[in-house]
């Protein structure tokens, strides 16, 4: 049965008299005073997240020079940007790298610069080279460009990702008999150690597992400044297995989102150099869970031992799309720093950072309580589990 509808939560907002609790807060609240009070006292849950997040990336209009130019071909700091868009339109994706990085010849790649640090330089307000080529045409006849550029004088910067916030994701270990290097870190041979990235209690996506608030249009905490949530992200997958109280066992749900640069804080989007694999962009992002009713406080007092994920050897079966799974961990035991595996006990580490995550929920907090932040009635729905969305895989066929 509803309780409160999002328009009602805004206008206590307004009025100051909101009640607003973090996730970690909520699942206290939730375990001492049962469903039923917490859904009646809290208005609003919040969440956060800080992890790298690879399918991320700007898009930029960079204005025109005199005379103009179409941009065929772009460089940010020497990281190629996509130029195929319109004439002064480009795209520099999070895991880019400059031309002359050799990359994993020097095994493993150390990766010290690409993508994700040209696009934090942008957010801290540093001067940027861009290199430009054009084919000519009579309305653009510039063909070459080179000048600094900086975010306070480009029209438009979007942080704009496709991939961002997953729902869940895989524990990663090593069953092969070298180290080897992957986007989850460093894995030791033999099940030397296991590592993890998600917030648990804190992430998003694990708060409304059916996404049943979360939807296109949502406003979110981004980078610092406040962005959107524009639509499922890519490899959203609903329909994997969940638990009885609903929170999925495995990678699931993602979000694609956007927000303007020109707000963002840098403290909040960083670069990120991953040892062998090449480099990233690790993103803040905070999503306020409005409580309507009492099976949204249920599902946003979930704990770190109620949410589980899947253990997966990258030594094998990941890289050859084996789908194996050798276990199944609690967020408590993962953040324990040891875990039992294959009768072994195996220590683990996190890529995400739950500190920061905290942080990012105590900050959205702050921005309710203060008024400077309201909630956004989704215009649209995520697909759900009920939806005819399944994940394919790429069928090779050899070309005739």
């Amino acid at each position: 049965m509803a309780i409160r509808t999002i328009q009602e939560i805004n206008e206590k907002i307004a009025k100051g008299k909101v009640v607003v609790v973090t996730a970690e807060e909520m699942a206290s609240i939730v375990e001492e005073r049962g469903v039923e009070k917490a859904a009646r006292e809290v208005d609003i849950v919040t969440t956060g997240t800080f992890a790298p997040m690879c399918s991320s990336g700007a898009l930029l209009n960079l204005g025109h020079p005199k005379p103009k130019i179409k941009i065929e071909r772009a460089w940010l700091n020497g990281v190629p940007a996509y130029g195929g868009l319109a004439a002064v339109d480009i795209y520099i994706g999070a895991t880019a790298l400059p031309e002359e990085d050799p990359r994993n010849k020097v095994y493993p790649g150390e990766f010290r610069y690409g993508g994700g640090h040209v696009i934090e330089e942008l957010i801290q307000g540093k001067d940027v080279i861009l290199k430009a080529q054009g084919y000519g045409t009579d309305c653009y006849p510039r063909r070459e460009l080179e000048t600094w550029i900086n975010l306070g004088g480009i029209n438009q910067a979007y942080l704009w990702n496709p991939r961002n916030c997953y729902q869940n994701y895989a524990c990663a270990v090593n069953l092969s008999e070298r180290v080897i290097y992957t986007y989850m870190g460093v894995l030791k041979p033999h099940l030397g150690n296991a590592n993890y990235c998600s917030a648990g209690q804190l992430s998003p996506l694990l708060n409304d597992p059916f996404y049943r608030t979360i939807g296109i249009g949502t406003r979110i905490f981004l980078g610092g400044g406040v962005g959107y949530v524009v639509g499922a992200g890519t490899q959203h997958n609903p329909t994997v297995d969940r638990n009885d109280k609903g929170v999925t066992r495995g990678p699931a749900g993602t979000l694609s989102v956007m927000g303007d640069m020109h707000q963002m804080d840098p403290f909040w989007v960083r670069g990120v150099s991953i040892l062998g694999y090449g480099v990233s962009l690790a993103v803040g992002i905070g999503i306020p869970i409005p409580i309507i009713d009492e099976e949204m406080a249920a599902y946003t007092g979930v704990r770190d031992e109620d949410i589980t994920t899947v253990v997966v050897d990258f030594g094998r079966d990941y890289p050859y799309g084996e789908e194996r799974v050798l276990g199944e961990v609690s967020y408590k035991e993962l953040k324990s720093g040891c875990i039992r595996i294959m009768g072994k006990e195996v220590p683990t580490a996190p890529l995400s950072s739950y500190p920061m995550a905290r942080r990012i929920a105590e900050t959205l907090k702050g921005w309710i309580s203060s008024k400077v932040f309201t909630l956004t009635q989704p215009v649209e729905a995520l697909p759900g589990p009920d939806s005819e969305l399944r994940l394919k895989g790429l069928s090779i066929r050899p070309l005739k």
